[in-house]
């Protein structure tokens, strides 16, 4: 039976009192948190760098955070964010030359390591790297901006992704990122997730312990067998 986690993003939250509003998710029930790093290169936006990860950890967040990588090169960034306090990183296949040498450099930094893949982009990314994954993170929307809904074809991707992990001999963790909400989180549990990336469905609700309630209650109707 597989252990679900909801990590909110903080794509989602009010930037100026970033650090209230992480520790009220935590407070809330968030199992860790999920750093949206940008850099207006790799994806049209831009958004926070390590400093702001170290802020976090200085304030006195203790949970998991979970620093995605959307720039390009990676290599420098991979250090500066271990240092900063991450725990585990992410990054895409296509933002590197050097895959394999990305999640050593992540290893090194005593983070967990893993690959995001965007809706279009191909499984066989995964296909000599899964002995050095710790996580598999696939993007239900296009990446750059928070508040978009759900693609649908993601579901089919998370099954043959859940597929590929079952029948690895490793432990890796499947994370989903983008749209996620109360009505489409039994769904996406379902084709075979573990962690559930939400920004909105969490930070931009009132009460944010009854939005991580409302998550949970969904996750628990999922058969204990998928």
């Amino acid at each position: 039976m597989r252990t679900f986690l909801i990590a909110p993003s903080i794509l989602s939250a009010d930037f100026a009192k970033l650090g209230q509003e992480v520790e009220q998710v935590v407070e809330a029930g968030a199992d860790l948190i999920h750093f949206d790093v940008m850099d207006n290169h790799y994806v049209p936006n831009l958004t926070c760098g390590p400093m702001i990860c170290q802020a976090l950890r200085n304030y006195g967040i203790q949970v998991p955070i979970d620093v995605h990588l959307m720039a390009s090169p990676v290599e420098r960034l991979i250090e500066d964010f271990g240092q900063a306090g991450a725990s585990m990183i992410t990054f895409h296949p296509e933002a590197t030359d050097h895959v394999d040498r990305c999640l050593s450099l992540i290893k090194e930094q005593g983070c967990k390591a893993g690959l995001v893949l965007n809706p279009a982009t191909p499984l066989h990314h995964l296909d000599h790297v899964m002995d050095k994954l710790d996580v598999i993170l696939l993007m239900s929307v296009n990446p750059g901006f928070g508040g978009q809904k759900f693609i649908s074809s993601t579901l089919s991707k998370i099954r043959q992704v859940r597929e590929r992990i079952d029948g690895s001999d490793h432990s890796i963790l499947l994370q989903v990122d983008g749209g996620v909400t109360a009505e489409n989180i039994a769904d996406i549990a379902q084709a075979g997730a573990d962690i559930f990336v939400a920004g909105s469905a969490i930070f931009k609700q009132s009460n944010y312990q009854q939005a991580i309630t409302q998550l949970r209650d969904a996750l628990a109707r999922v058969s204990p067998n998928s």
